[in-house]
């Protein structure tokens, strides 16, 4: 293979002008689909690679926008990474991907290093372990900037689901169902999801007239494992003090409690109810199939990436804080009581 390939061979090749391959190349007009999918077999046959460093300084744009999140493996943040990545490469950009594990450090090196690569803009989606940082990243990254899952993290922009929504939608249809003595599995409070999440449900009982017992409310690691340690704690109280169904933050917790209800021969839904938050993939493929409350996943990271390139592209100005609707997904997780409640 030729490492001197240019735009010439690839518009001989293709049957295009130059001009042509170049806009199929940067994304900086409209190509009929069928032209540009000649234009990219073409570069496919011939290996021609465009010299990123000198498009960039052409330009002052490299089409590239960095990504810092909390962890790839978590199935939530996988699919709201997916909906980045998508629109991205619709729109003709690079994603450049880092772990960060919510560690300070790592952050800061993953930054600097993003710096380096003269990336045009930062998407952030951290579990937020550190209140604050989001925030502190977006004031010192020198690019646009967007929060992803995040309440307020100004100067960033601001996208996410509705949880206060979220948590009212949850208590509504466990109230329906008949329960009464309701627990809640939470990430950390200081998760400003999270304390939205807790606020909306908790709200909602007390719209119905049901008080919620504190006692009921433990606060986890994000995880299934954080989830199987909650519910254990849960179902070591006087069976007078149980709860009759568990509302859990995320899908993942929610797993890990109908793992913990199984290793305790506790049946579900039979003897308690689980509902989750998230709506990922394997949730539906539970043991039973879990209730929960569905966030557009795809979307939000979609709508992350096409309002930081429309800022970049036609200078739009970035929406403080955008939220989508999350709807009730019904599944087999959530029984009902039939007859009056305490």
């Amino acid at each position: 293979m030729r490492n001197n390939i240019t735009i010439k061979d690839v518009a001989r090749v293709a049957g295009v002008s130059n001009s042509t391959v170049s806009h199929v190349v940067n994304s900086t007009r409209f190509v009929s689909p069928e032209t540009a999918k000649r234009v990219r077999a073409a570069i496919s046959e011939l290996g021609f690679a465009p010299n990123g460093v000198a498009q960039a300084l052409k330009g002052h744009r490299t089409r590239t926008i960095g990504m810092i999140v909390t962890s790839s493996t978590n199935p939530f943040f996988a699919e709201l990474i997916h909906g980045v990545e998508t629109a991205c490469f619709t729109r003709g950009y690079s994603l450049i991907l880092c772990n960060s594990d919510d560690d300070r450090e790592k952050v800061q090196a993953y930054l600097d290093t993003l710096r380096a690569k003269r990336i045009d803009a930062l998407i952030i989606l951290s579990s937020n372990q550190q209140p604050g940082l989001t925030a502190e990243l977006a004031r010192t990254s020198g690019v646009p900037t967007v929060a992803l899952d995040d309440e307020d993290a100004a100067p960033a922009s601001t996208i996410a689901d509705d949880s206060l929504t979220g948590g009212a939608l949850a208590a509504a249809y466990l109230t329906e169902r008949g329960f009464r003595r309701i627990a809640c599995i939470t990430g950390p409070l200081e998760h400003s999801r999270s304390a939205i999440r807790f606020k909306g449900f908790t709200e909602e009982l007390s719209r119905r007239g049901i008080p919620f017992d504190s006692a009921l409310a433990i606060a986890s690691e994000p995880t299934v494992a954080g989830g199987d340690v909650a519910m254990r704690a849960l179902l070591s109280l006087p069976q007078e003090q149980r709860p009759q169904a568990v509302f859990c933050f995320n899908d993942v917790m929610a797993m890990g409690a109908l793992s913990a209800a199984y290793q305790c021969d506790i049946e579900v839904p039979g003897q308690i109810s689980v509902m989750g938050y998230d709506d990922i993939e394997i949730a539906a493929f539970t043991a039973p199939p879990l209730t929960t409350i569905r966030q557009p996943m795809q979307d939000l990271g979609q709508r992350a990436a096409s309002v930081i390139i429309d800022h970049l592209e036609t200078d739009a100005d970035l929406p403080d804080r955008i939220r989508l609707a999350p709807t009730l997904i019904e599944r087999s997780s959530v029984g009902q009581i039939s007859g009056p409640q305490e």
